[in-house]
């Protein structure tokens, strides 16, 4: 039985219902790419799906609009799969189970995918309808937003002739965002070696955080259980004899990770057990405000392979306690703005190495390049390498721009007082789509989503509803602009 079937905008729920039963997490897209074909196709609404499994839906402008300049609807159909500790849940094969708590909307004991889901909801259900004034719309849904923006790299944006972009991939309502960060994935690779030590076994777990988007909510001052994994190690090695077989924590590179683990060896048990507790009280402390329910405790354990080296032990230990995390840069331009940061997202360990996975923002260039330099100099040191992936660029403010202040327009009289502009560290795909359309005039939006990328995140269901107004009305006034002769073609 539908869940969210009594709600309005009816068509925006029921289709984003839809969607949240289609397992879609970033890498895991086949299935939502080939349900939006099959949507495409059954309207008779002309549609791409590249190798990639990005998606665009081309839909003729309706009576009245037909010569105005195409508007670009844009958001990304994967989502970050996090699931609480007790929940079984698998969600490369299972679809959410929602659920309505008052005013929001959730998912039982995982991530809601509302960021974007409701981008591809709302999209779908101006689509579908007949009774909606816009101008030929091309939709684009593109896939790995989540882990890099892979899908809006690879996309062949040479079919899209709309050069104004409504991109649906923001989660506070009252907000148009218009610039932010570009960003990379950065691996740092130790190699490691392996040698037998005699001593004790014992799994150290640091839990009970909070987590985050490690773009939006980097400056809220949450712990990293990865980095904070690294501070307890080195203050068990300082009491005794310590050899680290694995050392594992984190989902997401773009997830502020809320558990990490790793197995040691120890010569002195009890001894490690008191650091492991000063080293749980202190942080207890230190983050007593803003991650209070963090902890760290030790249990025994049967370790599945040898132990590290002294050497190997000592490499990885430091690099887990030196390298850089967390804001790195303030802007000078904009108050309030965090300019350059990085997230140990992801830690693993395999028999032949330690990998550190970081997701590298900054909405200056050469600041994004001096962390990954940074990243290489002590990697290098401690005889690793680092491999950069996914990088996307910054998304440049534009001081003229007819769609933001349409959009301001349109905000101050449907809701009484001007929203706020602002540039954002998070990333978004906006500036990969600005690279690929010279003149492009894009706005960001959405509606409240709170607590995105853990188990905790909730879509607001009026303020979708006002979101939802607020886009028509948008889209109901970009008629004024007359499509170009020389864009008439679609490839």
């Amino acid at each position: 039985m539908p869940i969210l079937e009594k709600l309005q905008p009816q068509a925006v729920f029921a289709h984003f219902e839809q969607l949240c039963a289609i397992p879609h997490g970033s890498g895991n897209t086949k299935a939502i790419s080939d349900y939006l074909v099959r949507f495409a196709a059954a309207r008779g609404l002309r549609h791409i799906q590249d190798a990639h499994n990005n998606v665009i839906i081309f839909c003729p402008g309706t009576p009245g609009y037909e010569t105005a300049a195409p508007v670009i609807l844009q958001g990304h159909m994967d989502m970050v799969c996090e699931t609480a500790p007790d929940c079984a849940k698998d969600l490369t094969r299972e679809g959410l189970d929602l659920f309505i708590d008052g005013d929001t909307i959730g998912a039982r004991g995982t991530t809601l995918g509302g960021d974007d889901g409701i981008a591809v909801a709302m999209a779908l259900a101006i689509l579908d309808a007949d009774d909606i004034p816009h101008p030929p719309l091309e939709v684009v849904l593109t896939v790995d937003e989540e882990t890099g923006m892979l899908g809006a790299d690879a996309l062949d944006a040479s079919v899209l002739q709309g050069r104004t972009m409504l991109n649906l991939d923001s989660e506070d309502e009252g907000i148009l965002t218009v610039s932010c960060a570009g960003g990379n994935v950065s691996v740092c690779t130790l190699p490691v070696t392996r040698a037998a030590f005699p001593g004790t076994a014992l799994t150290v777990t640091v839990s009970g955080l909070l987590g985050g988007h490690s773009g939006a909510e980097i400056d809220k001052g949450r712990g990293n259980a990865n980095q904070l994994l690294g501070r307890v190690l080195y203050a068990v090695g300082a009491r005794t004899a310590l050899r680290v077989v694995c050392v594992d924590g984190g989902l997401k590179d773009n997830a502020i990770p809320r558990e990490s683990r790793a197995v040691i060896t120890v010569a002195d048990s009890d001894a490690a057990q008191a650091a492991i507790a000063d080293m749980d009280a202190a942080l207890r402390h230190e983050y007593a405000a803003a991650d209070p329910d963090v902890f760290v405790r030790a249990e025994p354990v049967q370790p599945q392979m040898p132990p590290m080296d002294a050497a190997s032990t000592q490499r990885a230990v430091c690099m887990l306690c030196c390298l850089p995390n967390g804001i790195q840069a303030m802007s000078q331009d904009i108050p309030g703005l965090v300019q350059t940061s990085l997230n140990l997202g992801i830690l693993t360990t395999d028999e032949q190495c330690v990998q550190a996975s970081f997701c590298v923002r900054s909405s200056v260039a050469t600041q994004k390049e001096m962390l990954v330099a940074r990243l290489r100099c002590l990697m290098a040191q401690l005889g690793g390498s680092v491999d950069v992936s996914g990088d996307y660029p910054a998304w440049e403010f534009r001081k003229d721009s007819p769609l933001r202040e349409r959009m301001i327009d349109v905000f101050r009289e449907q809701y009484g007082h001007d929203p706020k502009v602002e540039a954002i560290h998070a990333g978004v795909e906006c500036g990969l789509f600005a690279g690929k359309l010279p003149g492009l005039d894009c706005v960001s939006f959405g509606p409240d989503l709170t607590e995105i990328h853990t188990c905790r995140e909730r879509m607001h269901i009026a303020s979708v509803q006002r979101v939802w107004r607020y886009t028509l009305e948008v889209l109901r006034r970009c008629k004024g602009a007359k499509r170009k002769t020389a864009l008439c073609k679609i490839a």
